[in-house]
């Protein structure tokens, strides 16, 4: 049986009109799923490695999940008490094999944001959603508390803790045929982390991206997995401490 959320639990993350219908269309449709899926099955594919790993996903996620449920409901009530319904986000993401499956995130941007930020795409998206955020929505963004109900995802089976950023399905067609080599990236489930997340910077390509991606799909073991966790974890550590320790904006 898998585990599933209420479709209407939270509202859709900001995207142009555009996108959504055709996020919509590919999510009826599963159509990535039925392009990509047979490749899907590819020697970079190591069925026992993944089978463990995901044993892995379930213990320390689940874990993760009952150790913050007590967090994200507190931090479900600040959000609802400083900038009202809905508390979550949810958007349309591509999983293994091309499948599509909504990813949930806490709510971080001003009420009725979507419909303002509809409109823009790409950078001026990017740009936008900055000015969008709530106080409480930047600290949560800085700390990635917004991205705790993602465990859920990997609990369920979306996602795992290591592995590619989830991409939006529309991204992933058009980043297809600009990069062909980038459906491998469906080899394995998208990740909460992985070396792409920890070393990007502001001016890294999807090409550059990829390349990080692809290490992982060559390279990945349980000892690389267990790593890049503490890696994710040491990080989001020291940048709570250090937004802690700095001084307030005024």
């Amino acid at each position: 049986m898998r585990l599933r959320l209420p479709t209407s639990a939270g509202a859709p993350e900001p995207a142009h009109p555009a996108e959504r219908r055709r996020a919509e269309e590919l999510e009826r449709t599963q159509a990535i799923a039925e392009r990509y899926a047979a490749q899907a099955h590819h020697p970079y594919e190591h069925r026992a490695l993944d089978r463990l790993m995901r044993a892995l996903d379930l213990v320390i996620a689940g874990s993760l999940l009952a150790l913050t449920s007590p967090l994200v409901g507190a931090l479900m009530l600040l959000i609802r008490l400083t900038s009202g319904r809905p508390v979550l986000y949810r958007g349309l993401r591509v999983g293994r094999a091309g499948r599509t499956f909504t990813m949930y995130k806490l709510r971080t941007l001003k009420p009725d944001a979507e419909t303002r930020l509809g409109p823009y795409q790409a950078s001026a998206l990017d740009r936008r959603t900055v000015d969008e955020l709530t106080r409480v929505g930047r600290s949560l963004r800085s700390m990635h508390l917004d991205e705790l109900p993602q465990l859920w995802n990997v609990v369920r089976g979306d996602m795992s803790l290591v592995g590619p950023r989830p991409i939006r399905p529309v991204f992933f067609e058009a980043l297809c045929e600009e990069i062909p080599q980038y459906w491998q990236r469906l080899v394995v489930r998208p990740g909460l982390t992985g070396f792409a997340q920890l070393r990007m910077s502001r001016d890294m390509s999807w090409t550059e991206k990829l390349a990080h991606d692809l290490e992982w799909l060559a390279d990945r073991s349980v000892g690389l997995y267990l790593r890049l966790i503490a890696a994710t974890a040491w990080r989001v550590l020291e940048r709570g401490a250090s937004d802690v320790a700095s001084p307030k904006r005024t």
